[in-house]
C-alpha cells in the first residue's frame, strides 16, 4: 500500500469519535513517519487543486473520447484536441494517467472472426503479386487497396467493398450490399475511376486477395479497361494486404450494429463512419492528420494545424 494511501486511513482513523489512537500510534502502526504524515496534511490544499485541474482535464479527455460518437485510445484522443480550435495539446502520459485514474478505457482489437471469402468459385485467373507489400514507396493514388468484409446484423449479413489509398490511408470507393453478387464489387471500382479517375495512371495498382471476386472474368474485364494494373495477394496470406485489414479491424471495433434491424440501418452507420473516418479519425503515421488532410497536406505542402508544430520535417 502507498504511503499516501496509508495517511488517509490515518486521517479518517482519527476523524472517527471512538477512536481511541494518537496520531502517533497509528503512524506506528502503518509503518509511516509522523512527520510526513503531518507534511501530507499541510499539502491538501495543494491536492485538492491538483484533483480539480485532474477533473477539468479529463473532461476534455472525455469529450475527445466521445467525439462523433467514436470511442479512441490514447493516441486519438490526443489528435483530436490538436484540432480542436484552439488546439489542445495534452502530454499522452497525462492522457494515459488519466484514463487510468478515471477508469476510461479505449476499445481492444480482436481478432477478425470471419473468413475470407470462398474460394470455391474462384476462377484460374489468378494475378502476380506485383505490390510485394510496398505500400507506402510509391506516393498516393499509386497502390489502392480493396477487400470485402461481412458485416452481421439482426441475425443476417450485408458485404462491404471498400478501395483504400495504401499511401494516404483514404477510403476512395465503397459499397454496401446485402447480397454477394458481382455488381457491388464492380460499382466499387466504377465510384473510383467516377470520383478520382483524374488523380490515377496507368501505373496504379488495384491489389486484392485470391477471392472469387477479385479472379472473375468481370473484374479482370473492368481493371483492364479503366487501365489499371491488377495486383493479388499470396494465397492465404493476409500480410500481403495488411492494411486493408487492418482498416476493417478497426472499424468493426468502433460501430455498433447490434441495434440494427434493417439494411438501411446498417447503411445509416457505415456511412456516418466512412465520413467520420476520412474526415476526423487522425492517424499518428499520418502526421497526426486525417486521411483527407494528411492527401491535401502532401498535395499542397500546407500543413493544416497551423498552431501546432509541423511533426515532419518534409513533405514525404
Amino acid at each position: 500500500m502507498a504511503a499516501h494511501d496509508k495517511f488517509e486511513i490515518i486521517q479518517s482513523t482519527l476523524a472517527q469519535d471512538d477512536n481511541m489512537l494518537s496520531a502517533t500510534m497509528l503512524c506506528e502502526i502503518a509503518n509511516v513517519s509522523r512527520s510526513g504524515y503531518y507534511r501530507w496534511l499541510q499539502a491538501a490544499d495543494i491536492r485538492e487543486k491538483r484533483e480539480e485541474q485532474d477533473r477539468a482535464d479529463f473532461n476534455l479527455v472525455l469529450r475527445a473520447y466521445q467525439h462523433r460518437g467514436y470511442s479512441k485510445g490514447a493516441r486519438g484522443i490526443y489528435m483530436c484536441m490538436l484540432h480542436w480550435d484552439p488546439p489542445v495539446v495534452m502530454n499522452l502520459k497525462k492522457i494515459r494517467r488519466l484514463m487510468g485514474k478515471y477508469g476510461l478505457a479505449c476499445p481492444i482489437r480482436k481478432a477478425n472472426p470471419y473468413r475470407r471469402m470462398a474460394r470455391a468459385l474462384k476462377s484460374s485467373h489468378v494475378a502476380d503479386n506485383l505490390l510485394s507489400r510496398e505500400f507506402t514507396q510509391h506516393g498516393p493514388r499509386r497502390v489502392l487497396l480493396t477487400d470485402i468484409t461481412y458485416l452481421p446484423y439482426d441475425g443476417k449479413f450485408c458485404y462491404l467493398s471498400t478501395i483504400l489509398d495504401a499511401y494516404t490511408r483514404q477510403v476512395l470507393s465503397y459499397v454496401l450490399s446485402d447480397s454477394l453478387e458481382m455488381d457491388f464489387v464492380l460499382e466499387t471500382v466504377n465510384n473510383l475511376v467516377k470520383q478520382h479517375g483524374v488523380s490515377l495512371d496507368t501505373e496504379t495498382l488495384i491489389h486484392s486477395d485470391q477471392g472469387c471476386h477479385y479472379t472473375s472474368v468481370s473484374f479482370i474485364r473492368l481493371v483492364k479497361d479503366k487501365k489499371l494494373r491488377q495486383s493479388m495477394s499470396r494465397k492465404a496470406n493476409c500480410w500481403d494486404n495488411a492494411p486493408q485489414e487492418s482498416f476493417f479491424g478497426h472499424m468493426k471495433d468502433e460501430i455498433d450494429l447490434s441495434q440494427c434491424k434493417t439494411f438501411r440501418e446498417v447503411k445509416r452507420i457505415i456511412d456516418d463512419w466512412m465520413d467520420y473516418y476520412n474526415n476526423e479519425r487522425y492517424q499518428w503515421q499520418l502526421a497526426k492528420l486525417s486521411p483527407n488532410e494528411y492527401y491535401t497536406y502532401i498535395t499542397t505542402g500546407e500543413y493544416p494545424l497551423k498552431d501546432v508544430v509541423n511533426p515532419c520535417n518534409h513533405v514525404h
